[in-house]
């Protein structure tokens, strides 16, 4: 049963309406005033409020406004009841949040149906605020099985590696692997579908599976631009599909310490590292090369690096230096490369503090976009 509250300071307009209200089959309470009607509001939920303009104690404008403010009345309806027909008195009532007009005098016929249409658009919000409330019920379990399937912490020597995984409100494609291809090589990787919700986390979930069981035919997965042209023929975008990944995948020999690398379109990883006179040095590792799904026939090429001194190697996703700061700018690419400097430099550098001094900067209390990290040190 709906429960509607009337706010009149009028005793022959409350009895008229909670009588014919009533008579209807609804559950209705009445106020004399509008503080007193706001404190109603507040302790009981109502679907739907039917309130006077004119009163003592606060004005139906400002109940309204009052009402409309409070997150647990979201979705209460607020018709306006008055004798001001003027279209400069409607203009103020719409824009303090009022959803319907009711006008003095009272016609009974007028007010079932508009009681009928507010409480029609009430369920509808409860009901389109019910499947949110699944939807996002499903992106969390989502976002708990791709974080139970990542890798864990890798302890060395000759490398150790740590990560960091934080899925957006929304579950964006981030997923990233590692493991030793044999007893001397690791392979390192990390890709970004596009797009957010299950759409994009399915793909990603199908390249780990593909890639870790090393399903793809015919591919040389110590080779990485190989792997990425395999990647690429499997997953074109097509009419009924079209989502495409970047990805930044290496593999390092422990024996000769070279890491071969290849990018689709991804960040730069980046390569920090401790020299003798105590600075740092910091290299961006990335090849040229689309992601991966937008043209059938691209290719891609190998880099090598020579892991001389110990070193620390961060792959990431844009989602952590695509963030709106405090001040109302974009962070960035560049920022984010001075900080990972920074921090190596003060001998610090762990993931924990890195994503301390992110959120910091982060105008929200969460990402907008998955989060990932990885930090391989070489030792």
């Amino acid at each position: 049963m709906y429960q509607i509250l009337i706010i009149d300071d009028d005793p022959a307009i409350q009895i008229l309406l909670k009588r014919t209200l009533h008579n209807q089959g609804y559950q209705v309470s009445v106020a004399s005033d509008g503080a007193d009607g706001l404190a109603q509001a507040v302790e009981l939920h109502p679907a739907l409020v039917i309130c006077d303009w004119i009163m003592p104690r606060m004005n139906g404008l400002e109940v309204c406004r009052q009402i409309k403010a409070k997150p647990e009345l979201s979705m209460t309806k607020f018709i306006l009841l008055t004798s001001l027909g003027s279209v400069e008195d409607r203009v103020k009532g719409l824009d303090a949040g009022a959803d319907d007009f009711l006008c003095k005098p009272i016609e009974m016929a007028e007010l079932q149906a508009r009681v009928r249409a507010g409480l029609r658009l009430y369920q509808l919000s409860l009901d389109l605020q019910h499947e949110k409330e699944k939807l996002e019920a499903e992106l969390a379990e989502a976002a708990e099985y791709v974080t139970s399937i990542l890798p864990d912490k890798m302890t060395g020597p000759p490398v150790t590696i740590d990560a960091q995984f934080i899925p957006s409100r929304q579950l964006g494609g981030d997923g990233f692997d590692y493991y030793w291809l044999d007893c001397d090589r690791l392979v390192i990787y990390l890709l970004d579908a596009a797009g957010h919700g299950l759409r994009a986390a399915l793909p990603t979930l199908s390249v780990l599976n593909l890639l870790k069981s090393q399903a793809l035919p015919t591919i040389d997965y110590y080779q990485p631009s190989d792997v990425l042209r395999g990647l690429n023929q499997t997953f074109q975008m097509t009419q009924r599909n079209d989502k495409y990944f970047t990805i930044w995948y290496g593999v390092y020999n422990r024996v000769t310490r070279k890491l071969v690398y290849a990018s689709a379109g991804h960040p730069p990883a980046i390569l920090v590292s401790s020299m003798s006179n105590g600075r740092v040095e910091v290299k961006r590792l990335k090849t040229l090369g689309l992601p991966v799904g937008m043209f059938p026939d691209i290719d891609y090429v190998d880099e090598v690096c020579q892991i001389t001194q110990p070193s620390s190697l961060y792959i990431f996703s844009d989602g952590i230096y695509e963030i709106n700061q405090k001040d109302g700018t974009m962070w960035g690419l560049d920022p984010f490369i001075t900080l990972l400097a920074d921090t190596r430099q003060k001998n610090s550098s762990n993931l924990e503090q890195i994503l301390d001094a992110v959120q910091a900067l982060n105008s929200k209390d969460y990402f907008d976009d998955d989060l990932s990290l990885l930090e391989i040190k070489f030792e």
